[in-house]
């Protein structure tokens, strides 16, 4: 009888949440210690199985549009921020807000909304890279009453005026080589279109630390012969990092619970790479580590 073969699993030691979902995690579970249930707008992280790990410590997701029936509740703002429109309708209310919002994007809301006086000013543009309808996206363009004009991809760019003064910013966890193809085909146009009144500025607001993840895993997924990367459906930076991934390494396979994996993915293979998106808890990436141990 032949000895069966062991497999070598790595856990990726950058991959798992960013600074801004550890510290909205960290104020529920602390506030969910001295009270049976607490609200949050939206899902804390956009990974279900820690949101439902959360809801049974008595986390529950709400809308903006639940505001008006909880009447002196206390409620999560998630890091993903809020615009100016939701902290008047809460203390109109009377909610207790517990304010978890990132210091990086809550620098951010500020940039943009100077950039937004700045611009009323010269008749100009304000312009935000990102995912319409994402609520970071959304916190943004709030502090622009609006008035923001939201680019997903390069063709958006066509909506914009070049005469006109243009600032650029980017969502947080947005791919920066995309960020950079967008703000040098709008610099390119807005040169085109010069005239005594026109500028153009880019800002960098991609996070640092989503920015450097790419690299980091490049190098990572390098190393096996296959990957598992663990992320919530729904997180757009888990979606554009599994893309890094998958061109390093055509063997990366995208899974959000350990349910989804096959064990012929591992079994001719000898080393496996387990990491993920900055919302992606390091107990799921353990247990789908543990999985392949077992199974591959």
């Amino acid at each position: 009888m032949g000895q069966a073969k062991s497999i070598h699993v790595e856990i990726d030691k950058s991959s798992g949440f960013c600074f801004g979902v550890v510290n909205a995690i960290s104020q529920a579970e602390k506030e969910l210690q001295s009270q049976e249930r607490l609200y949050c707008i939206g899902e804390i992280v956009h990974n279900n199985m820690e949101v439902e790990r959360l809801k049974s410590l008595g986390l529950q997701t709400i809308w903006h549009s639940d505001l008006d029936k909880l009447q002196g509740s206390t409620v999560l703002f998630r890091a993903h921020g809020e615009p100016p429109e939701t902290y008047r309708k809460a203390l109109e209310k009377g909610l207790n807000i517990i304010d978890a919002s990132c210091p990086v994007v809550l620098k951010l809301q500020v940039k943009v909304r100077e950039a937004c006086q700045r611009m009323a000013q010269v008749g100009g543009q304000v312009v935000i890279y990102g995912k319409k309808g994402h609520a970071e996206v959304l916190g943004l363009v709030g502090q622009t009453q609006g008035n923001a004009m939201v680019v997903e991809r390069i063709e958006d760019i066509n909506n914009l005026d070049f005469t006109k003064p243009i600032e650029l910013f980017s969502q947080t966890t947005m791919s920066a080589d995309e960020y950079k193809k967008i703000s040098n085909e709008i610099g390119r146009r807005a040169e085109a279109a010069s005239n005594s009144h026109n500028t153009f500025h880019a800002y960098n607001s991609i996070c640092g630390q989503v920015a450097n993840r790419k690299d980091e895993l490049k190098t990572f997924a390098s190393k096996f012969d296959a990957v598992a990367f663990v992320s919530g459906k729904n997180s757009s930076n888990g979606k554009m990092l599994y893309e890094v991934c998958k061109q390093v390494n055509p063997n990366t396979y995208f899974i959000s619970s350990t349910l989804e994996l096959k064990p012929q993915w591992f079994q001719s293979v000898n080393r496996v790479g387990v990491c993920g998106a900055t919302s992606t808890p390091l107990w799921l990436m353990e247990e789908v580590a543990a999985w392949i141990r077992a199974n591959g």
